[in-house]
């Protein structure tokens, strides 16, 4: 099954430990692809990358995570909030999946440090994209640090995470950007924490092939942060994607595109 272009499978539900999870699958015998959406986003943030995976021929797969989008937290079906991580590898067991090629973007990006190291068997390969990692280590939170402005987290999350050339050209595309920020984390819904700290040491026993992307307007995880970690990843390769900000599948989705497919086809 194939997708045209910013076109989404329908929403799947399936009872998984402590969530009504829901997820989107075009299905079909293709190596599978999993999505990790964004802090700021859901499943349906992937609406450019659904239509151009497929048709490169993978089963692509991405869901809400537990408290985001479509997804219910069941307290009664298992402990809450659980993790990304252990959501994740419950969906890959109840679908089935063979190995499989994973993507976090951004706070996915979090989540997918997380599991690669704790499921490395399940994997095919890895891809990173705008992400400081949430790492416990005091270098690198000493690295946030350099590059927080005061007040800057009081900002609209739109001047965050979107690039400012993004926002000159495309004023219709942050607003409907902006109306799924607002509706993508249910009220009240607790941020759900990492399976174990994520860590340089951790990181560093990967041996799944990676990729980074970076964003050179990312004002959240700007390359020379994300080199930081990625000293500890030797083997990941790098594609930098220029003027994009943290939003880069949606800001670049061309660029971003090409740049996993050329990994992926080599995996």
């Amino acid at each position: 099954m194939s997708y045209h272009a910013d076109a989404l499978p329908d929403v799947r539900r399936t009872a998984l430990p402590g969530v009504s999870l829901a997820y989107r699958d075009t299905g079909g015998a293709g190596v599978p692809l999993v999505l990790l959406h964004a802090n700021t986003g859901t499943s349906a943030s992937w609406a450019a990358q659904f239509g151009p995976f497929s048709a490169a021929g993978y089963r692509v797969i991405a869901f809400d995570r537990r408290g985001w989008g479509e997804s219910l937290a069941d307290a009664a079906g298992g402990t809450q909030p659980g993790s990304i991580a252990g959501d994740l590898a419950a969906l890959a067991e109840h679908l089935r999946l063979p190995r499989f090629h994973l993507l976090g973007v951004a706070g996915g990006g979090f989540a997918a440090l997380d599991y690669a190291p704790w499921r490395p068997e399940t994997l095919r390969s890895l891809v990173v994209a705008a992400s400081s990692g949430a790492f416990s280590d005091p270098e690198m939170e000493q690295l946030v640090r350099n590059i927080s402005v005061p007040g800057f987290t009081e900002l609209p999350e739109v001047l965050r995470e979107i690039g400012p050339s993004f926002r000159a050209l495309y004023p219709d595309r942050v607003a409907v950007w902006e109306q799924r920020r607002q509706q993508a984390r249910q009220l009240g819904a607790p941020a759900q924490p990492l399976h174990t700290l994520n860590t340089l040491a951790k990181i560093a026993t990967i041996r799944t092939p990676m990729l980074a992307i970076t964003a050179s307007a990312d004002l959240l995880a700007p390359p020379a942060l994300m080199a930081a970690w990625l000293r500890h990843t030797p083997h990941a390769e790098v594609v930098p994607i220029v003027d994009s900000g943290h939003s880069v599948a949606m800001e670049q989705p061309e660029l971003f595109n090409e740049a996993v497919l050329a990994f992926l086809r080599r995996h």
